[in-house]
């Protein structure tokens, strides 16, 4: 019989697996930090296919501008056979309370995919993990940071210590090295948390989270960490996964996480959308 290259399985034996889950994602153009991030935590049945939609600054108009293409965007993917679409940018789908839900609907409209966003993921994780008072760490701006506020209070979450590095972009944002942000998370520990959320998708923070949760005594919930969990769960996959903190212990509800505008699928039968 045939072998691979290393010799170490059969090829017959690897013809006969069942396909990767396939995620599509739409990612910030300035972004260098998140397929990385995203690449440590998959499943090893689980790939992720990206697309990238212009965004280089943190201005309102660059924040709106990376929605401009979305069609376009998802159109590529889905010629790839994705089976879940997923936006994924914190400070685009929290810009507002809707902005989720209008960007998964425009995907779905489009291509016929199932979508969710960055936002969906993160209103999912803190419903599961039954938060209610969150310390908020970030990259950005403090005008990002205070419509991220705002997004969170609309949802009934309270934001009650708050942290941005004012930074405007996602290279500068992914320089920022784990051991800065387990100092700064540790300098705006607060008692009262329910959980702390390092917000951003372009942040080196993956290696940290049980870390953080070690000495912060919280779950700590990631962008990627809470997108990457969401769209698992979406896709009828329940396992935990070590080292990805409090997060990936959880189940998630049998039902529509809540913000999730999703439509039936052949290959994996979930639900009509939310709207």
């Amino acid at each position: 019989m045939m072998t691979s290259d290393t010799g170490t399985r059969p090829l017959a034996s690897r013809d006969s697996l069942p396909p990767p889950l396939k995620i599509g994602m739409l990612l910030s153009s300035s972004n260098p930090m998140a397929e990385p991030e995203i690449q440590r935590m998959l499943p090893p049945d689980v790939v992720v296919l990206t697309t990238r939609l212009k965004h280089a600054a943190s201005t309102p108009e660059a924040l709106i501008g990376m929605t401009e293409k979305i069609e376009e965007g998802c159109d590529l993917l889905s010629d790839a056979g994705v089976d879940l679409i997923v936006f994924n940018c914190t400070a685009v789908s929290t810009y507002d309370p809707a902005m989720g839900a209008r960007i998964s609907g425009r995907i779905t409209s489009a291509c016929g995919r199932p979508a969710t966003t960055t936002s969906d993921a993160l209103l999912s994780a803190f419903d599961a993990l039954a938060v209610k008072k969150i310390v908020l760490i970030t990259p950005y701006i403090e005008s990002v940071n205070q419509r991220e506020i705002e997004f969170l209070a609309h949802h009934g979450y309270e934001v009650i210590g708050q942290v941005g590095l004012g930074l405007l972009e996602g290279k500068s944002m992914a320089s920022v090295s784990p051991s800065q942000w387990v100092e700064l998370a540790q300098t705006h520990k607060h008692d009262a948390a329910d959980a702390y959320f390092l917000s951003c998708t372009a942040i080196n923070v993956t290696s940290i989270i049980e870390t953080l949760e070690e000495v912060l005594g919280r779950p700590v919930v990631t962008s990627n960490q809470a997108m990457l969990w969401h769209c698992l769960r979406l896709l009828g996959r329940n396992e935990p996964v070590p080292g990805l903190g409090a997060l990936f212990r959880t189940p998630g509800a049998a039902m529509i996480p809540r913000g999730s505008y999703v439509t039936k699928s052949p290959q994996n039968h979930l639900e009509e959308p939310v709207k």
